[in-house]
């Protein structure tokens, strides 16, 4: 095979990596009620950060928690999916998987919040007086 013909082969198996990636982006906020939430929260949090006019440092932090939570979504899912088809009957292990993933997903969360209350709280404390 020739030297265009692999390159040709390597840009057509990255742009299909892309196609499969973005069908599993749909899936995970077409079919997973928490990530739709997560979803709506973060369209309110980015609202806020141009109501409140937050830095570009600030806007790293909000992208990077946007991210990691989604991320973390999305592995919780992707474990749920592959445990619920490996047993559809109750197993500790998988139970354990299951819930140390969920469990990850909340901590993030949580770190997320907090970022966010420090970033935003003294903005609303100017706003409101």
């Amino acid at each position: 095979m020739t030297t265009d013909g692999r390159k040709m082969r390597f840009v057509r198996g990255r742009l299909r990596s892309f196609v499969f990636a973005w069908k599993g982006i749909c899936t995970l906020f077409g079919r997973e009620p928490n990530a739709q939430v997560h979803l709506c929260v973060a369209v309110l949090v980015i609202l806020a950060g141009g109501l409140f006019s937050i830095s570009a440092l600030e806007w790293c932090v909000v992208i990077l928690c946007i991210g990691g939570v989604f991320m973390a979504e999305g592995f919780n899912t992707a474990i749920e999916c592959i445990a619920d088809k490996v047993s559809t009957q109750f197993d500790p292990l998988i139970g354990r998987a299951k819930d140390v993933a969920a469990g990850a997903v909340l901590l993030f969360v949580i770190a997320a919040v907090a970022a966010g209350l420090i970033i935003f709280i003294p903005k609303i404390y100017v706003f409101f007086v």
